[in-house]
């Protein structure tokens, strides 16, 4: 295993656009909640901050052998604005009818922009969701070995495909009205988190690697945003978007309401994207690593990709990661080099965004591989082809088999 010296965290971070001080992973939770939504806070360290109400609920359903009924029942329940079905349990089900709603500070203009915003930069997003973002969780070493050693890691074509939805829901035009599905998507995915915090610490294999006793904190919540959303708004300024002060503003207010969604306390939750940049200096950058589960992981995921008939080499793909992430990134998940894939993509992809942006008028037709990629990239992981109006976000009865 690649060692993770202080000069592989300094040039990695340069390579994710982050700066850091450096300290070491373990360091005690120092960012200010002065930053935050709620502009104060306990100084709780978001590792020992779980979701004690839902977790109980979800453990005792998994226990008493009602995961199968319940997951039925939830199949029918897509829309915002659809009444939370009768048939769960009635703990549940309360839980949901309070929870499935938006926060009392959300703004549902900024909302509404922000679903322009998507829709006008979808092509990034997945990219940098799908490639950038996804591919990194391979290198959070307790992402990688929670997915890995849990039901999802078993099946990646599924797992991506649940992972795709929520990002999909998220960026809809209207994704948090009535109509839209991404409060229920996303609090399927909290319910199923909770799940996992009461399946996964009874496996032998995650406990041996573990360095955690219950997995997903609001701590881990924040290091998957920021491998994410805030991921994504550092890359998209670095090409040139995102100049619109409001529509900046808009697509931090979105992951604010989605990090509320999935449960991660105000206090912790950043209020501008200069707070975002430095939570993730200190909890994110300092901690990225290779292990055995996130290669697995990473070359299951690429494996996929490179199915897709899109007319782009596994070296052209091996190569974007490495010019998204960083050549520390792929060395540490031994992707080959093709040095012919990463001179065309270092002189193509400038030209691209450019047009992206509506600098240049007419983009040349060997570039239209760029666009073929990203939409053959959704269209396999998105819900496997089924009708995008379900939302296949189920609960775990096991961990991996």
């Amino acid at each position: 295993m690649t060692t993770v010296s202080r000069r592989n965290v300094l040039s990695l971070g340069a390579a994710l656009g982050l700066t850091t001080a450096l300290n070491p992973a373990t360091q005690a939770w120092s960012w200010a909640p002065s930053q935050s939504i709620a502009g104060s806070g306990t100084g709780v360290d978001p590792q020992w901050v779980w979701d004690p109400e839902i977790d109980q609920i979800m453990a005792d359903l998994i226990t008493s052998g009602k995961t199968a009924s319940t997951n039925t029942a939830l199949r029918r329940w897509v829309d915002n604005g659809q009444t939370v079905p009768r048939e769960l349990p009635s703990d549940l089900r309360d839980w949901l009818e309070r929870k499935t709603r938006l926060p009392d500070w959300a703004d549902r203009n900024l909302l509404l922009r922000s679903g322009d915003v998507n829709r006008k930069l979808d092509t990034h997003f997945l990219i940098l969701y799908g490639v950038g973002g996804g591919i990194m969780s391979t290198v959070i070493p307790r992402e990688a070995k929670s997915v890995y050693w849990s039901k999802g890691g078993a099946d990646m074509q599924d797992r991506a495909a649940k992972t795709f939805t929520f990002g999909y829901d998220m960026a809809e035009l209207r994704g948090y009205e009535p109509e839209g599905q991404f409060l229920v998507t996303a609090n399927k995915t909290r319910i199923v988190h909770a799940a996992v915090r009461h399946l996964l610490p009874q496996s032998p294999h995650w406990r041996a690697v573990a360095d955690e006793t219950i997995p997903i904190s609001n701590h881990d919540i924040l290091v998957t945003f920021h491998s994410t959303g805030t991921f994504a708004h550092m890359k998209l300024k670095e090409w040139g978007f995102l100049r619109n002060k409001d529509d900046d503003y808009a697509f931090l207010h979105s992951w604010q309401v989605a990090l509320s969604q999935l449960g991660v306390r105000d206090e912790y939750i950043p209020s501008s994207w200069a707070a975002a940049e430095a939570q993730s200096a200190q909890i994110l950058t300092p901690i990225l690593a290779p292990t055995q589960e996130g290669r697995n992981l990473a070359e299951q995921l690429l494996g996929l990709t490179a199915q897709i008939d899109f007319g782009v080499t596994r070296g052209v793909l091996n190569e974007f990661v490495r010019f998204l992430l960083g050549d520390q990134v792929g060395d540490w998940l031994g992707l080959r080099r093709d040095y012919a894939a990463a001179a065309f993509i270092r002189t193509a992809w400038p030209i691209y965004m450019a047009f992206r942006r509506g600098t240049i008028p007419i983009l040349p037709v060997t570039y239209y591989a760029f666009d073929q990629f990203v939409r053959a990239f959704a269209m396999f992981f998105l819900n496997r082809g089924q009708d995008t109006k379900t939302t296949p976000i189920e609960i775990p009865d096991m961990n991996r088999p």
